[in-house]
């Protein structure tokens, strides 16, 4: 393929510096993906208010979200593939962008529900883009400052976003929370128009007479996930019948989808998951590393703002200003450990991270009515440095071992488990905090703050840090057979 928008043309004229170019490109779009995932947390309490929503149905505002996203992730390497990196890029970030449109004109709950899902659709696809670029554009003592960069620019969104929608729902009301991923949508579009090529991975011509995609796997994939978190959900609230029903159902869409990959892939047909990755033990065990820190991640990232807004009793923009500092910290140590991990094992930059962010989440049953908010300051920040750790990392030690082919679906592979386990983390957060105040005899309907309800918090905070030290044991197995490092050095869209 020779156009001007051809791998080799852009490469020509942006020369040597091209590659950074398209991890410019892909990071501004990442960041309204992220933005999109994290910060309609801030609103979910002036959201519930608005439509009267109990706190099982609101945090179904950052699960539905979560399912779309965890889906979409496996479809991406058929649809570069197929449609080329410059089509599927522009055409996620148009339903990125319908979805913050529609859902801040959203009248109705089951509107605003549509537009998270649409929103998580286009996310899903889009974030394992950058890992597939780092890992095969630049050499393996570049890729971790590379992912280091790349980091610090994408935590800025859940960095800033915090503080600044706060603000906004404080002034606008929860609606303008959507509108955000507006401009970072139009300048991702401008960027992606200018500098993401059309060839699909390889550098080849994108094949629209290929394979067509496996809708059966989608499906059981689906399927499987929305089991998972409405069984959770009956866990608390239904009967042991209908949990126990789910959640047999979810591990049957499990057993039977790894068969039906494990059949295509026999027959010579592209599966949504290549069940070669797990014969590398590095992958295997950043896999379960994965799925466990999406849980404890994402999970706090809902069950932190509500604590502080409900059970602290802070406005949404004190509750950004909180938070500020802790995103600052974050920015600025990921491309620190970016660096270290092209000279440092990741195992080891893993498993720090996880120490760190298990030790911040303990200590929050220190916080208290009467803490001092500095208090709570240092243990946010204390937990981002752990996250800064990972961040960089994690990706890097497991995906580093793999062929080159394999990368794609790798990446997407791997984020398609922290994203599982992010949707459960957000789910399993709302459960159990549920039970927990019912246990102390709290609610967080009542509009007064007590110590029975910043117990129940702190019990919850409890249960992330022991699912941080869980995935610790797995960290430690991210210790490569053999010697990583072969993947360096091709194209942008190798």
């Amino acid at each position: 393929m020779d156009g001007p928008s051809s791998l080799q043309a852009l490469r020509a004229r942006y020369g040597e510096r091209y590659r950074w170019l398209v991890l410019l490109a892909v990071m501004v779009g990442t960041i309204a993906s992220i933005m999109s995932s994290t910060i309609v947390n801030v609103a979910i309490p002036d959201m519930s208010h608005h439509f009267a929503l109990g706190q099982e149905r609101a945090q179904w505002v950052s699960s539905g979200f979560m399912v779309a996203m965890t889906a979409s992730m496996l479809t991406t390497p058929w649809l570069l593939a197929r449609y080329g990196y410059r089509t599927t890029y522009v055409a996620t970030l148009l339903l990125l962008l319908f979805g913050g449109v529609a859902g801040g004109f959203s009248n109705h709950f089951s509107l605003v529900l549509v537009a998270r899902v649409a929103e998580g659709l286009a996310a899903g696809i889009v974030q394992p883009i950058p890992a597939i670029i780092i890992l095969n554009a630049f050499q393996p003592h570049e890729q971790g400052r590379a992912g280091g960069i790349f980091g610090m620019g994408v935590v800025l969104a859940p960095a800033l976003g915090p503080s600044i929608g706060g603000v906004l729902v404080d002034w606008f009301g929860w609606r303008s929370i959507f509108f955000m991923v507006v401009p970072f949508c139009l300048v991702s579009l401008w960027l992606a128009y200018r500098y993401v090529p059309v060839t699909a991975p390889g550098g080849l011509p994108a094949n629209r007479d290929s394979a067509g995609i496996d809708w059966r796997g989608l499906l059981l994939g689906s399927v499987g996930t929305l089991c998972l978190l409405n069984g959770l959900v009956q866990l608390k609230s239904g009967t042991p019948l209908e949990a126990g029903a789910l959640l047999l159902s979810a591990v049957v869409c499990t057993v039977v989808f790894i068969w039906w990959q494990g059949r295509l892939a026999r027959n010579g047909q592209p599966p949504l998951m290549d069940l070669r990755l797990f014969r590398y033990r590095p992958f295997a065990m950043g896999s379960i590393v994965a799925f466990i820190y999406g849980t404890a991640l994402f999970g706090s990232t809902y069950l932190l703002p509500v604590f502080m807004q409900l059970g602290l009793q802070m406005s949404p923009s004190h509750v950004g200003t909180i938070l500020l500092p802790a995103g600052i910290v974050l920015a600025a140590t990921i491309p620190l450990v970016g660096r270290m991990a092209d000279h440092r094992p990741t195992y080891l930059l893993v498993s720090i991270g996880l120490f760190l962010l298990a030790l911040s989440f303990a200590l929050m049953v220190l916080i208290g009515l009467a803490s001092p908010l500095w208090l709570l300051v240092a243990f946010a920040i204390l937990g981002r440095i752990g996250l800064g750790f990972i961040l960089p990392s994690l990706n890097l030690g497991a995906m580093r071992p793999l062929d080159k082919p394999l990368i794609p679906q790798g990446s997407s592979t791997i984020s398609f488990l922290r994203m599982l386990g992010g949707a459960t983390g957000v789910s399993l957060c709302g459960i159990v905090l549920e039970w927990r105040l019912a246990a102390h005899g709290a609610s967080l309907a009542s509009g007064v703050a007590n110590a029975a309800r910043i117990s129940a918090f702190g019990e919850t905070f409890l249960m992330l840090s022991g699912l941080c030290v869980l995935a610790l044991v797995a960290a430690w197995q991210l210790r490569p057979s053999a010697s990583p490092g072969q993947n360096g050095g091709g194209d942008p869209s190798s």
